[in-house]
């Protein structure tokens, strides 16, 4: 009785790791065994598609193998062995389109000439962390060290500018005839709602904190919403990297979403 080839087995099994690879490679970072710079930008952006790379190679040559070489068995675990890791390749493209179709900034705000500022104890919290600062919306981004080196087109425009640009439908909830009180509250409800941590609402000073991270690499993004007599503003900051790919104006988009509805049901 005719087996499977060794070869074919094998690379499956290689091929079935590589999720686990890369999983690992993000929560490493979650708990903090290795650094964001680490996990990210050298376990998964340089040494992935190595990974993934040589097990596509290693599976096409055992493909070809059980294609033409009798019994012709195991093509088909070779076959997902090529599959798997190209599916990767083709998530990690996506990855790499997005980043260059969105602006390459961390801090989003609904009011980019007066953004939402934070509260002082979400302040000392960034500083315990070693944060990114906190940079002025009107100044260049050529002018801010975390920038310097970036393209001619996007260091000569400010985070005002290209917030504006990248994400015009971001606007500010209008209040209507909700009182400051009810608005707090519904915002302080909608971040709960949304898993963030440490939420605080202070009613007196109309504004709301929380604490967002991700689900694999543990980023931590600090939200806040101030709530005006007319409006709720939104801003949410990243506390590492340079850009968030999307991330912060889509959790507004969410965050504005589930209070309009509490507000308006």
């Amino acid at each position: 009785m005719q087996t499977t080839p060794w070869h074919s087995r094998f690379v499956f099994v290689l091929a079935l790791l590589l999720p686990v690879y890369f999983a690992g490679s993000a929560l490493g970072t979650k708990f903090g065994l290795w650094s964001w710079q680490t996990g990210l930008g050298t376990l998964i952006a340089k040494v992935g598609p190595l990974l993934l790379g040589g097990v596509a190679l290693a599976a096409l040559a055992s493909f070809v193998v059980c294609v033409f070489r009798k019994p012709r068995k195991g093509w088909l675990l070779a076959l997902l062995a090529i599959v798997i890791p190209a599916t990767a390749f083709g998530a990690l493209a996506m990855v790499r389109a997005q980043a260059g179709a969105i602006p390459p900034i961390h801090d989003i705000a609904t009011d980019t000439a007066n953004p939402p500022g934070l509260s002082a104890a979400t302040l000392a919290a960034r500083d315990a962390s070693d944060a990114n600062p906190i940079n002025d919306y009107q100044t260049p981004l050529g002018e801010i060290d975390m920038w310097k080196e970036s393209d001619p087109e996007i260091a000569g425009k400010s985070h005002a500018q290209l917030i504006t640009s990248a994400y015009a439908d971001l606007a500010p909830l209008p209040l209507g005839s909700t009182s400051q009180a009810d608005a707090v509250a519904a915002v302080a409800a909608a971040m709960e709602d949304m898993g963030f941590d440490n939420v605080v609402a202070d009613t007196e000073a109309g504004r709301v904190d929380g604490l967002a991270e991700t689900f694999w690499f543990g980023f931590k993004d600090d939200v806040t919403a101030r709530v005006a007599e007319n409006q709720i503003d939104f801003r949410s900051i990243s506390r590492v990297g340079v850009s968030d790919l999307g991330a912060n104006a889509a959790r507004i988009e969410e965050l504005r979403a589930n209070v309009e509805k509490r507000l308006n049901p």
